[in-house]
């Protein structure tokens, strides 16, 4: 009995100590400790504040702790404004950029802690050209709630009338443009296809992107060779060629035209069918892939996608919200909330959704042409002052040149000195430009 009474006040001084020692932090009568608040700056471009609230709202209701101020900005010298912000301090946390900024921006960027994004599960959730973007080094900079390019837009009534399909390939697209071409004494009254300039077809330096990506044995990092060189004058041949003719530097831009009903076959990404919906809402259009050669086939990526400033605070934060941002379930709910107010929302990026929209007739080729993407240094309408910009104005002079009868090879001699200056300005590697 004794040996008991010793064994139970031994006990009871032991726990009487635990307590004394570790109590107050175990009591049941203890609040858990609050997390500071976070204030997450959010620059997008395109999508209004009541498109990207609800998403805002639904990831701010699971992190009470933080607050997402999300600001539209204008695409007007947007690059390099928020280019100059992040570096002087004051710029957001999460911004939006192109596909082809990073080598403008890699210095300003953090990228994604690997316990947010790994880069396994990266290249598993989004289309092959999201990591050829946006990856450098196992580093990941960016990842995208969209995924766009080039597809062919084709009037309905036009291609019916001269009982044709979309075509699959570049001579199916050849003889059913030529069909849909009406002229008289006066040049171009309807057109099959807006292809040939620099002037007045929208997308051009994309189109031509694709066609050298196309090209067996040709490379974007170095054009002056004669693959390159039958790139061009395949694609001046809509004017100057009498034998396909389609299309004149007198005719409007060929968006205009397309609306206006007067243009078959149309290249562009997604967000031109909402600009054309609303010029000309009773047009009937659908979109198809892009026609190809034989052998590998290959599409062109023109998109943006979400990064977060290397001058932010809360890096991790910020990248967690960028990884919900692009989890299906917010796509999805941002996709519906923007087709409430137009034909459809921004193409799913995640590779797991690419059924949902595979059928659509607008849409649908935007998201099947993920795993056929390629990108490079020629998107259009990213209004970057920069690697773009640049880049398209060398291309351009060298379209305008063969248009006056220069040489299409001595006309890309000139190209291609110009890319090497604009390569090495801005970057001394190139992502993966060669067709085979």
């Amino acid at each position: 009995m004794k040996k008991i009474i010793i064994i139970v006040l031994s006990l009871s001084i032991v726990l009487g100590f635990v307590f004394w020692k570790f109590g107050p932090s175990i009591s049941l009568f203890n609040k858990p400790k609050e997390q500071n608040p976070i204030t997450l700056t959010y620059w997008g471009l395109w999508e209004d504040d009541n498109l990207i609230r609800p998403a805002i709202a639904q990831y701010q209701k699971q992190h009470p702790n933080i607050t997402i101020s999300y600001e539209r900005k204008s695409s007007v010298n947007y690059r390099t404004r928020a280019q100059t912000q992040i570096r002087e301090g004051v710029g957001p946390d999460i911004f939006r950029m192109h596909n082809s900024w990073l080598p403008m921006f890699e210095s300003d960027l953090a990228p994604a802690p690997a316990d947010v994004f790994s880069l396994k599960d990266y290249k598993n959730i989004f289309y092959p050209v999201a990591a050829d973007s946006f990856v450098r080094g196992n580093y990941i900079y960016a990842a995208p709630m969209e995924i766009d390019g080039l597809a062919l837009f084709y009037n309905e009534e036009m291609l019916n009338g001269v009982g044709g399909k979309p075509p699959k390939n570049w001579q199916e697209f050849i003889d059913l443009a030529n069909k849909m071409t009406v002229k008289d004494a006066t040049g171009i009254k309807t057109s099959g296809a807006g292809l040939g300039t620099a002037s007045n077809v929208d997308h051009w330096s994309d189109i031509v992107a694709l066609l050298i990506l196309q090209q067996p044995d040709s490379s974007l990092t170095n054009v002056a060779t004669p693959e390159v060189a039958e790139v061009i004058r395949f694609y001046t041949g809509f004017v100057t060629d009498p034998r396909r003719k389609t299309w004149d530097i007198n005719l409007p831009r060929s968006t205009d035209m397309f609306a206006q009903g007067r243009l078959g076959f149309y290249f562009a990404p997604s967000w031109r069918a909402h600009e054309i919906r609303i010029v000309s809402p009773n047009l009937k259009f659908k979109v198809a892939a892009v026609p190809q050669l034989s052998g590998k086939a290959f599409g062109w990526a023109s998109f943006w996608g979400e990064a977060v400033s290397a001058r932010s605070k809360n890096i991790a934060e910020a990248w967690k919200f960028i990884k919900f941002l692009t989890s299906p379930e917010v796509q999805r709910l941002t996709y519906q909330q923007a087709a409430q107010i137009r034909l459809f929302g921004e193409p799913y990026s995640h590779t797991s959704l690419q059924a949902e929209l595979s059928q659509d007739p607008i849409v649908g080729a935007f998201v099947t042409q993920g795993p056929i993407y390629k990108t490079w240094y020629l998107s259009s309408n990213t209004f970057d002052n920069g690697l773009n910009d640049e880049m398209i104005k060398y291309f351009e002079d060298g379209i305008n040149a063969a248009l006056a009868g220069s040489n299409p090879l001595s006309a890309l001699q000139t190209v291609n000195q110009g890319i090497q200056q604009v390569l090495g300005k801005y970057t001394q590697q190139a992502p993966p430009a060669t067709s085979r």
